[in-house]
């Protein structure tokens, strides 16, 4: 495989710049850089901790994504075998209450959506959220679409079944996490009315880890895998929210 360019990567940034900002974009550059000078040893992690308000209101008519079915998926569902994640990924969500909402076209995945209905313990950094109020607050997170349906309606088709869901439940806000570096995910959820309330940068170090945040802890060393950050985020204290953006 051919090096890549000088100015290939003069080109990235530029555009990491454009869409990210100048403080994401750079923190981005700089993820990707140490990713591939240490193999993956030392990562760089940047989440905004946003609240979404749950509603009745669906976001597509009833008419529309009828060829799209959204089940809920069981843990021994073999359509799981579809999902781009490793194979421990789902087992360890399950065992932690969690529920999966898939789309299919015609048996074949095309997206999916997780939810928590109490304390989420993350799967790519070391660190666990509490959505409050308890009772009223959930969790979602890895909302996939494949990429050819990225700009259709699948998202939407995906997020009124799980507002029913959490309807249903009584739940007023679902909660999550957002990568600062994912732009298209970020306007996607700020359409939805979602308020940023946190914002937490995880840098890892192989074992070790280096927290910093907006919200409580603040400041969080962990040097071995029980030791990690809890968040407890409450979208219903006003002073922390602000448009997702």
């Amino acid at each position: 495989m051919a090096a890549r360019r000088p100015w290939s990567y003069a080109v990235a940034f530029s555009q990491a710049i454009r869409h990210l900002g100048w403080l994401n974009g750079c923190l981005y550059a700089l993820a990707r850089l140490l990713s591939m000078v240490s193999g993956d040893r030392v990562r760089l992690h940047k989440y905004y901790l946003v609240a979404q308000p749950v509603t009745e209101k669906c976001w597509l008519q009833s008419h529309r994504g009828k060829t799209f079915e959204i089940h809920q998926v069981t843990e021994f569902d073999p359509v799981i075998r579809q999902f781009p994640r490793p194979e421990w990924a789902a087992p360890y969500r399950f065992k932690q209450g969690a529920v999966c909402l898939a789309a299919l076209r015609e048996e074949k995945l095309v997206g999916f959506l997780w939810l928590l209905l109490g304390t989420y313990r993350e799967d790519e950094v070391r660190c666990r959220y509490v959505p409050l109020p308890v009772g009223k607050s959930a969790w979602d997170f890895d909302v996939y679409v494949e990429p050819e349906h990225r700009n259709g309606i699948v998202f939407l088709k995906l997020w009124d079944e799980a507002n029913r869901f959490l309807v249903a439940h009584q739940i007023q806000w679902s909660l999550s996490r957002i990568s600062a570096f994912n732009s298209g995910s970020i306007l996607s959820h700020t359409r939805m009315g979602a308020q940023r309330i946190g914002a937490a940068t995880f840098l890892s170090i192989g074992s070790w880890q280096i927290t910093a945040s907006t919200v409580p802890p603040y400041l969080h060393l962990s040097t071995h895998a029980d030791s990690f950050p809890t968040f407890a985020l409450n979208p219903e204290q006003p002073h922390r929210a602000e448009r997702a953006h």
